[in-house]
């Protein structure tokens, strides 16, 4: 395809990009806010509870031993809308170099915790989605996927924001 298509390789990643990562912030936020944890399983006047929800992710959150309590209350009822507006925005493309360095920033905060948490042999959940999953290598590896993917889509962000947009130049025409 040439430079002036409306799709080149950079914009098909790009694309490609948007849809994974926007979907899995989405999903990463909804299940923190509607979908039921395991914890409580047994009540089941409070398993869809989003109270309960933000309060069982507020524990995941205080388990890794990085914030205060004002901090791990202010992250566990903040960062899980934050998720669902920041990928729901990845998925419009809207300001797509600001939104991708912000996703890319978010990625790698996840993935220095989740590291952090790995090498100090701590035996905690994640936190990641609704449902419980052990911090390991493999969770390691899985944000390593996401951080490279948001990286590449941001370097092809601003580099197509040097390009003049390929509907445009051909109206000039």
């Amino acid at each position: 395809m040439t430079q002036s298509s409306p799709f080149n390789f950079r914009r098909v990643v790009m694309l490609i990009a948007r849809l994974a990562l926007g979907g899995i912030f989405v999903y990463a936020g909804y299940s923190k806010i509607f979908l039921p944890n395991l914890i409580l399983s047994a009540w089941f006047t409070l398993k869809f509870s989003v109270s309960t929800n933000l309060s069982n992710f507020a524990a995941q959150v205080e388990s890794y031993k990085l914030l205060s309590p004002a901090g791990v209350s202010f992250v566990s009822h903040a960062l899980p809308f934050a998720e669902v507006v920041l990928g729901l925005l990845l998925l419009i493309g809207w300001r797509l170099r600001i939104l991708a360095t912000v996703a890319t920033l978010f990625l790698l905060s996840f993935l220095t915790v989740v590291t952090r948490a790995y090498l100090l042999h701590m035996d905690i959940n994640c936190g990641c989605f609704a449902t419980p999953e052990p911090v390991g290598l493999k969770k390691i590896l899985e944000d390593s996927a996401m951080v490279v993917l948001a990286i590449i889509m941001s370097v092809f962000a601003y580099l197509e924001a040097r390009q003049p947009h390929a509907w445009t130049a051909a109206v000039k025409k």
